[in-house]
């Protein structure tokens, strides 16, 4: 009863984490580091992760800043930004890149909103796929008398409460994300 649990909890837990890594990908204005995770780099013909071909750092709140470790690849990245469609253009000076962030505009911002609150259904949906889950588990346990009546209600509580706390903090992460796109 109680691995059922702890397994419906960490299962929740993991559903809040792709929830914050799927919101650090959505641009605010702000320069993030997460911004660049998705982006694919072509490495002597083979796709590797932007971050394992160079320094991605945030020069300040408006600008990232990448050194490739070799100086052949700076075109490479660029293009591989620019193919990204994240609507932003890398400026070049031969060794580096710099990309400008710029504040996304009143329609964009709106739109961000929309896909925070479809990521934050998104995560609720997996949080009750969980509960139900965890809750069939419970139930067959039952019926094959490894719990008492009494044991399964209390343990359905519990799962609950699990449920209820996620799905809150959910809410949560999804007000502050949304305050942060609408803040200019």
């Amino acid at each position: 009863m109680h691995a059922v649990i702890k397994d419906a909890k960490t299962r929740m837990d993991k559903s809040i984490e792709a929830l914050r890594q799927e919101f650090a990908k959505i641009r605010t204005g702000k320069a993030t580091t997460a911004l660049l995770d998705g982006i694919k780099v072509d490495y002597y013909g083979s796709l590797v992760p932007l971050n394992q071909v160079g320094n991605v750092s945030v020069l300040d709140a408006h600008t990232l800043s990448i050194t490739p470790w070799e100086k052949p690849m700076v075109a490479v990245i660029e293009k591989a930004i620019q193919e990204a469609n994240l609507g932003l253009n890398p400026v070049s000076d031969g060794t580096n890149l710099k990309v400008p962030v710029p504040p996304p505009n009143e329609e964009r911002r709106r739109d961000l909103v929309k896909l925070v609150k479809k990521y934050g259904e998104d995560a609720k949906v997996a949080v009750r796929n969980i509960r139900r889950d965890a809750n069939d588990h419970l139930k067959k346990e039952e019926k094959e008398k490894k719990m008492s009546e009494d044991q399964l209600l209390d343990a359905e509580d519990d799962v609950q409460k699990i449920t209820d706390e996620h799905t809150k903090l959910i809410d949560d992460i999804l007000k502050h994300k949304e305050e942060e796109i609408m803040e200019v």
